[in-house]
């Protein structure tokens, strides 16, 4: 099945990332919503069709959870299978995500059930905001993602200088 992309009018294949094909674009973007007593979020429309109808969602850094649509996960797991084993942080990383990683699919209201351990490690509660970051999206306590992102944009400036210094220059 083909959509038409509002931005730029081009005719894409819907199931690109829920099929194997990597995303083009990103996910971008911040939404807040609720989680109700079930433990039931509804993905933002934006961030539908680039996650798929099914995707996984994992313990992510910093205390938020990650998502990823299939074909960056296949990725992501890829980079983990080539750690080597014998290395004690190696395998923590890779107990950390993928024991916590669970398969999501969108109910006929565009909602996905978060399990209770995935909202007690990320502490969700109820408002939540849903962040887009290029190849992933991150769920976050929305107190949690405001306090954070009010501090980065303190210390943008700092963070800049630190990554110029390895070469990434914006």
């Amino acid at each position: 099945m083909c959509i038409r992309d509002r931005s730029s009018g081009e005719w894409r294949d819907k199931t690109q990332n829920g099929g194997k094909e990597p995303m083009s674009g990103g996910l971008k973007g911040q939404f807040n919503h609720s989680i109700d007593a079930k433990g039931r979020m509804i993905v933002p429309n934006k961030l539908r069709d680039k996650l798929g109808e099914s995707f996984v969602i994992t313990k992510g850094l910093d205390g938020c959870l990650y998502g990823y649509p299939e074909a960056e996960w296949e990725t992501f797991e890829d980079k983990i299978r080539t750690l080597p084993m014998q290395n004690k942080k190696a395998r923590e990383v890779k107990s950390f995500f993928i024991s916590s990683a669970i398969e999501c699919e969108l109910d006929g209201q565009g909602r996905i059930l978060i399990p209770q351990n995935l909202r007690a490690f990320a502490h969700l509660t109820k408002e939540v905001a849903v962040v887009g970051n290029l190849e992933r999206i991150e769920i976050w306590d929305l107190e949690t993602w405001n306090q954070r992102s009010e501090q980065i944009a303190e210390n943008m400036d700092d963070i800049v200088e630190d990554l110029e210094e390895l070469g990434i220059v914006f």
